[in-house]
């Protein structure tokens, strides 16, 4: 557990976000052995292929916080000296505001007293935070980046990667779920529907199954007695 109050966010969004870092990791992967560099400045966050630099996934990028052991503490981007006080970020806490989450009202929000602070620890602590801007502001992917002295930050991406398709969905489900930790299956793939803009149907009044649509086909989440998810069933055009 990272920040407490903010995990529920970041589970709503699970499995969207799942299935959108999946698909930035293809993008990336696909320029073989590559490095990133953010320009602030510029507002972009570039991946080139170390054999052929012209081969480049350049995307705009949102800083939204940055989370440090020095300080043991997660700076808001619209508190951050580099940041934008009324960019992306701001949307978090409008959020926070509306619905009485002090953790995204406030400028600076300490670690937990027993939090390691370790490397392991931010870089999951950025996950999170990934997760909670992809759900309160609907884009995605992220990129948690590690920059000085141990610090990350967490960029939310405007990148050319397609919508999200339930056919693509369906695809990478296997390899996606393999790896999700979804403490709430049900309600992430209520709310893929939701950031995916798929028509979500539930299919009776126990919700044990879920079915989604959109113009590339149809899938049908089966949930267990513990709403994990047992099977996926899909009709796809033209596969």
């Amino acid at each position: 557990m990272t920040f407490a109050a903010l995990q529920p966010l970041a589970d709503r969004a699970a499995l969207f976000t799942a299935l959108r870092q999946d698909a930035l990791s293809a993008a990336a992967d696909a320029l073989g052995e590559h490095r990133w560099d953010a320009d602030l400045t510029a507002g972009t966050l570039t991946f080139t292929a170390n054999a052929d630099p012209t081969r480049q996934l350049v995307t705009r990028a949102h800083l939204i916080a940055t989370i440090a052991p020095g300080p043991r503490s997660l700076l808001w981007a619209w508190a951050h000296p580099q940041g934008d006080p009324q960019g992306v970020a701001a949307q978090l806490r409008a959020y926070g505001t509306e619905h009485g989450v002090a953790e995204l009202t406030s400028p600076e929000v300490p670690f937990p007293a027993e939090a390691s602070g370790d490397a392991d620890w931010i870089a999951q602590a950025a996950h999170t935070i990934g997760g909670v801007a992809v759900e309160l502001t609907g884009r995605s992917p992220y990129y948690s980046a590690p920059v000085d002295g141990g610090t990350r930050a967490v960029f939310l991406l405007d990148a050319p990667l397609a919508p999200l398709t339930v056919a693509d969905a369906v695809v990478a489900l296997p390899r996606v779920l393999s790896g999700a930790a979804l403490p709430d299956a049900r309600t992430s793939v209520w709310d893929l529907a939701r950031l995916a803009g798929w028509t979500l149907t539930w299919t009776d009044e126990a919700f044990s199954g879920a079915t989604v649509v959109d113009t590339s086909g149809t899938a049908t989440f089966r949930f267990d007695e513990q709403a994990r998810i047992r099977g996926v069933e899909s009709s796809l055009h033209g596969r």
